[in-house]
């Protein structure tokens, strides 16, 4: 069932959980997700990034995941992550995605500001949701760069949000893309100052890597969508990996099978983590 990423988060805020939201990059990974979903009974949230596109083309992967939501037997919201061009998040919203996010967070405030309320208004005429970001997550999303971490300033999430009315607010609290290379220090302090200030559900990007335990504690502080890309695509690579080792695939669908596989076996492990097993009854 094709949802507005609105529904699920609004209802997360009501407890104590959060929805996951998988990048995808093709069926097998979007039919692994989906899997862990149905199994579990969880909304879930499909993803891409832009910087995703030159391997998984919008115009082919999005209709796809559409089309999956929609046949899903619970609530999928179907997310254009990490935008950067108005022409790729119109595309987006064409093909039928209930969520975009435009990143200006590598922006002046104030043109971030700007460029987030452009994007909330085209949004608004195809009945879709909008997440923006502010302060900066470590890493990139493709792994292409080293950004460093600049924490989100509580001030300027209040203005922000007020100036915008996003949906969603993706903040950084010592959080970044891609695998850590050290143990990540979360300042659960700017997150729960933002929580008590900002009326909005909050987004956790660079989940790969991040403790168990710090998961609850950002979900039962406000975190509402947590972003889980680098974590899906290892999954993938290695079951592949396994497979091959232990001479199951003899061909292309063992090939597939185990695609699936390691998507689902990711997805599970996290709607676990996120504890939205059972709440897509909630929906």
């Amino acid at each position: 069932m094709l949802y507005n990423i609105k529904a699920l988060l609004e209802k997360a805020r009501e407890g104590r959980w959060a929805v996951g939201s998988f990048s995808v990059a093709n069926m097998e990974m979007v039919l692994g997700v989906l899997k862990a979903a149905e199994e579990t009974q969880s909304p879930v949230i499909l993803q891409i990034a832009e910087v995703r596109l030159k391997q998984s083309p919008l115009e082919i992967i999005g209709p796809l995941m559409v089309a999956a939501a929609k046949n899903a037997s619970v609530p999928v919201a179907v997310h254009f992550d990490h935008g950067l061009t108005f022409e790729k998040i119109k595309q987006a919203l064409e093909i039928g995605f209930t969520s975009v996010m435009f990143d200006g967070s590598h922006l002046p405030l104030e043109e971030n500001i700007e460029k987030t309320k452009e994007t909330v208004a085209l949004a608004l005429r195809y009945g879709a949701a909008v997440e923006a970001e502010i302060g900066c997550v470590g890493g990139s999303e493709d792994g292409s760069e080293e950004i460093a971490i600049n924490c989100t300033s509580p001030a300027q999430a209040v203005e922000f949000v007020e100036e915008t009315q996003v949906d969603a607010l993706a903040i950084a609290i010592g959080n970044a893309h891609g695998n850590y290379k050290q143990t990540p220090h979360l300042r659960f302090d700017i997150l729960e100052e933002i929580r008590t200030k900002v009326d909005v559900p909050l987004v956790l990007h660079g989940g790969t890597g991040i403790l168990p335990e710090e998961f609850k504690k950002c979900r039962e502080n406000g975190i509402k969508k947590i972003n889980i890309a680098t974590a899906t695509f290892d999954s993938v690579q290695q079951s592949v990996k396994k497979a091959y080792a232990e001479g199951k695939i003899k061909g292309y669908y063992d090939l597939q099978a185990a695609e699936v596989e390691g998507a689902y076996v990711n997805a599970l492990k996290h709607i676990e983590i996120f504890d939205c097993a059972g709440k897509a009854q909630l929906i």
